[in-house]
């Protein structure tokens, strides 16, 4: 796993960003434990920034302390409530038991804090799809996610994406394009 994995919410790879985004609807119905949680992850966020990537393994356990504290008293609060609020519930237990994935950031340096490029990605495909209705035959679906694929690693190796095209349709390696200075 090379991203961190929120999984909170539909089981799907998802980023710690759209994770706050889904907090934040608890947050509109007043769980207090909602905006402890977001003002949490992006105090680590900035924390593991501070340090360049990774924290130590002592403050990464304390990180994790208050992680555990807050979906604790979370759960505390919300099993307390009537009627028993189960969205919220729910995703307070996923955060709990998914916690590895959620944090995987704050000891893993090669780990970001999000996965907005690969949700950016994916979201041409779909606009791709909206704009069209769908891909005609799997080969046009395939041809389409290799280029945008080749697209976006000359764009994450700050490569003139026109040039590098060029010189692949002139029978250059994609490993050779990106070689170049």
């Amino acid at each position: 796993m090379s991203r961190i994995m929120c999984n909170t919410v539909h089981g799907s790879r998802r980023s710690l960003f759209i994770c706050i985004i889904s907090i934040k609807g608890f947050i509109e119905q007043g769980h207090t434990w909602a905006m402890r949680m977001t003002t949490f992850l992006l105090a680590a966020k900035q924390a593991v920034e501070a340090h360049h990537g990774a924290l130590s393994e002592e403050e990464a356990k304390r990180w994790e302390r208050v992680y555990d504290r807050i979906l604790e008293r979370a759960q505390h609060r919300l099993e307390a409530k009537t009627p028993l609020p189960k969205k919220a519930l729910a995703f307070v237990r996923r955060l709990q038991k998914r916690k590895e994935e959620a944090l995987r950031f704050l000891h893993e340096a090669h780990v970001p804090f999000d996965n907005n490029q690969a949700e950016r990605d994916l979201r041409m495909v779909k606009v791709k799809e909206n704009i069209s209705g769908t891909f005609r035959e799997e080969t046009f679906a395939q041809s389409f996610c290799i280029a945008r694929s080749i697209v976006s690693t000359l764009t994450k190796h700050e490569k003139n994406v026109w040039d590098s095209l060029c010189l692949l349709l002139a029978g250059e390696t994609l490993d050779r394009v990106l070689s170049t200075t």
